[in-house]
């Protein structure tokens, strides 16, 4: 019989946090995207990633799904895939083997922000409408009128907060991690894109566990550099978007990426290193999220981000939040002036 261990909880109300900094902490943001059969030409696979029952890289993922290491029922792909990543995989990361391990006390938030399929997205917003003829008549059946299904290029982001980059090689540079955990990503992830990130918390949290998230990538219009760009961002734009988004949002993050640009560097990827900045904005209930993008207020944050950014590049989706790890409470807005 296989021997497991019980998840520890490393979050109030069953660990005495610290108040939060004023001062920005250093974030990685992982894209991720689970291992599934897409086809190569709609969705890219890490070098390493997506094996089969003996260990090795499954040449073309969409080829006989059943080869597939983690699993091979591709109707069962995405909902096993959201199950095991938050109870197996997430409790596997933070689990210390060794009493005197303490490296995981760097890490100082956790969460996996899992893509809601249900919720809004840069490419299906509400206002949401029914398929109607000519009349304004409902279809009296929905087949031939169901709509291609358009969907982001990730399945969630693993979120994991530090107080300096020093950190984050302490925790991942574990042996523990490095010999068990990232061959295990390599069955469970197709893809992970590290975006390492500078947080500012513009509006911080009352709770530290808010539900809903709604995740933006923004890409910077061409014509405007990285630098100036992200003080626009933070500068101009914040405060904006804190006053329009006020009666909805229950926290504002500004993730800066300040990650590498050029292939070879550690924790370059190929399209993390185009994202620019990562908005993070939390809310009670999708209710709520769905209200905010059919508000005038939104609108004028919209109208506001197309000044700066590319949207074609970018796009954005709704995540449902479960933080594993929190050592911060209360959270602090960040300084600006600091």
């Amino acid at each position: 019989m296989t021997k497991t261990v019980e998840e520890r909880l490393f979050r109030a109300p069953y660990l005495q946090p610290q108040p939060g900094s004023d001062r920005p902490l250093t974030v990685l943001c992982s894209l991720l995207s689970r291992a599934d059969n897409t086809p190569l030409t709609e969705r890219r696979r890490a070098a390493g990633h997506m094996l089969d029952h003996a260990g090795n890289v499954i040449a073309d993922p969409a080829a006989e799904p059943s080869a597939n290491a983690f699993e091979g029922n591709p109707n069962l792909s995405f909902e096993h895939w959201g199950e095991y990543w938050r109870k197996v995989h997430g409790v596997r990361f933070i689990h210390a083997e060794e009493a005197d391990d303490r490296t995981l006390e760097r890490l100082l938030r956790y969460d996996q922000l899992h893509r809601f399929a249900p919720a809004p997205t840069n490419t299906d917003a509400p206002p949401y409408r029914a398929p109607v003829d000519d009349q304004g008549r409902l279809w009296p059946t929905v087949v031939g009128h169901v709509e291609p299904y358009r969907r982001p290029r990730w399945d969630g982001i693993a979120y994991l907060n530090f107080a300096s980059s020093e950190d984050i090689a302490v925790v991942l540079g574990n042996d523990r991690v490095r010999q068990k955990i990232l061959p295990e990503d390599q069955a469970i992830f197709r893809d992970i894109a590290p975006v390492l990130s500078r947080q500012y918390v513009i509006v911080p949290s009352d709770t530290g566990n808010e539900a809903i998230t709604l995740v933006k990538l923004h890409v910077r219009n061409p014509t405007v550099s990285r630098d100036a760009f992200q003080q626009w961002w933070l500068q101009d734009h914040a405060p904006l978007a804190t006053a329009q988004s006020k009666d909805w949002a229950r926290r504002y993050v500004q993730l800066h990426n300040i990650g590498p640009t050029e292939p070879g560097q550690p924790l370059y990827h190929p399209q993390a290193s185009t994202i620019d900045g990562v908005t993070l904005m939390n809310f009670v209930s999708v209710n709520d999220l769905e209200d905010f993008l059919r508000s005038p207020e939104y609108k004028a944050i919209a109208e506001d981000e197309a000044r700066m950014t590319d949207a074609t590049a970018g796009e954005w989706w709704t995540t449902v939040g479960m933080v594993l790890v929190n050592r911060i409470a209360p959270e602090r807005a960040t300084d600006l002036d600091a």
